[in-house]
């Protein structure tokens, strides 16, 4: 990750000395790159804490909710990756253009992080935290409610929306820019789709009251990472639908994007605080400490 730091803190840089992108400020240009040096920076240091032994000791709240982010932001991104790369959709990150040896440390970085994550989050979660991930789906108590019913549905429904945008539907979009659902952009909507049924799936699965064959933390993991990636990527892109930074336009209308989004924090917080509730009361029969409780 500290090579996609490296790169965006030259083009930090260069925006300072009048070098920033056509169709960006200055102004703007470095703002947006200085979120993403701060985001690259504590991805760096959620790595290290997930790697080393003193990263245990940390207070739990923190931990669990930067690691959902990153998690959330990156790992659901590498089927998206390998699908991209074979079909030769556009791997850019959407901060404008740049050489192709910047786009090269850019890849490694976000790669290198998600495959990271994707092996040292479980890890760490099952190596503090053990118990809600023994067993099967079933075996403990189950906790539902309106709230959770409900966030069930709306992840269903963006699920279902998103889906239909990668299959070409135009459902919501503004005609005026429908050049943006060419392949690129019909993938992120369909791993974004996924992702949201992915979810709700998941939580619905901790939350029934049947007993189930399957392993417990095969929804625990999934629904931890797809709350995560509705929440981390709403999170991201409500605020560029809002702003426009260098003239940014979404596809869809911006009232359909601005709801999709604030939607998706919402139904992604509604979700982890499934998961988190369900571990806890998974976890009360061996008296031991969950990541609810100490968060």
């Amino acid at each position: 990750m500290s090579l996609y730091l490296a790169v965006k803190v030259v083009w930090i840089a260069a925006g300072l000395f009048g070098h920033a992108p056509d169709g960006y400020g200055t102004a703007d240009w470095v703002l947006l790159n200085l979120v993403t040096v701060v985001m690259a920076a504590t991805g760096i240091a959620l790595g290290l804490a997930l790697a080393q032994p003193w990263g245990r000791r940390l207070a739990a709240g923190p931990v669990i909710f930067f690691s959902w982010v990153g998690a959330g932001f990156l790992v659901p991104m590498l089927p998206y990756v390998m699908i991209s790369s074979l079909l030769g959709g556009d791997q850019g990150d959407g901060s404008g253009s740049a050489a192709q040896g910047e786009e090269l440390f850019i890849a490694i970085g976000f790669a290198g992080m998600a495959v990271g994550l994707a092996v040292a989050l479980p890890i760490y979660l099952r190596e503090r935290w053990p118990r809600p991930f023994l067993g099967r789906v079933g075996d403990g108590p189950t906790h539902s409610s309106a709230l959770v019913t409900a966030a069930i549905a709306v992840s269903v429904g963006l699920g279902l929306l998103w889906s239909s945008w990668a299959l070409g539907g135009t459902l919501g979009f503004d005609p005026a820019h429908r050049d943006q659902l060419e392949l690129n952009d019909r993938l992120l909507n369909g791993s974004s789709g996924l992702w949201a049924l992915l979810g709700a799936w998941s939580v619905w699965t901790l939350t029934r009251r049947r007993p189930a064959r399957l392993r417990r933390w095969v929804p625990m993991t999934l629904a931890f990472g797809a709350s995560g990636s509705m929440f981390a990527w709403s999170g991201w892109k409500l605020p560029m639908a809002i702003l426009r930074p260098g003239g940014f336009v979404t596809g869809e209308y911006t009232v359909v994007a601005i709801v999709e989004h604030a939607l998706g924090i919402g139904v992604g917080l509604a979700l982890l605080a499934a998961v988190l509730r369900s571990a806890r009361g998974h976890d009360a029969r061996g008296g031991g400490r969950t990541p609810a409780d100490a968060a």
